[in-house]
């Protein structure tokens, strides 16, 4: 029997150090709990290039630490080449969607969906927590990026 080919989701934010890269840790997570990690490719990614080599923010760690969920992660930028080999690309918010549909280029494959188009409690947009002073927008971003990422992969 040959083997199934992957799907592929990235997920984007403006700089891959908060809400991208909670999203994607929590996607792997939760694909691994259903038994489906091997099915799927999953990255993430910024979309300016101000933080490339670096970690993710301390409080996005924080609160997937606190959750349970790995995470290892390193910052880089969307290329072209992501809307050409991606299935999904998951914008964070507007902004995010106005550059991504921008950039992305003419023989683009991805669909480019808001993240939060999946929430089955209806909260489209994940607000950027990076100048928050807690982490209690982390921990909004972890909570709408489960409900998301649980709903988009039972439709599958």
């Amino acid at each position: 029997m040959a083997e199934q080919p992957k799907k592929s989701v990235l997920f984007i934010c403006l700089g891959n150090i908060c809400r991208s890269p909670i999203a994607a840790a929590v996607f792997r997570h939760v694909a691994r709990q259903k038994g489906v990690e091997h099915e799927w490719k999953c990255d993430s990614a910024a979309i300016g290039p101000w933080h490339v080599g670096s970690t993710m923010d301390k409080r996005a760690a924080q609160v997937l630490s606190k959750h349970g969920v790995d995470t290892s992660h390193r910052v880089r930028q969307i290329t072209k080449d992501d809307f050409r080999t991606f299935d999904y690309v998951f914008g964070m918010d507007n902004e995010n969607m106005r550059e991504l549909r921008k950039r992305a280029p003419p023989d683009a494959k991805a669909k480019i969906q808001l993240l939060g188009s999946h929430d089955p409690q209806g909260k489209l947009i994940i607000r950027d927590p990076y100048y928050d002073d807690d982490i209690a927008g982390f921990e909004e971003c972890y909570e709408i990026a489960l409900r998301s990422c649980t709903a988009f992969l039972e439709k599958f």
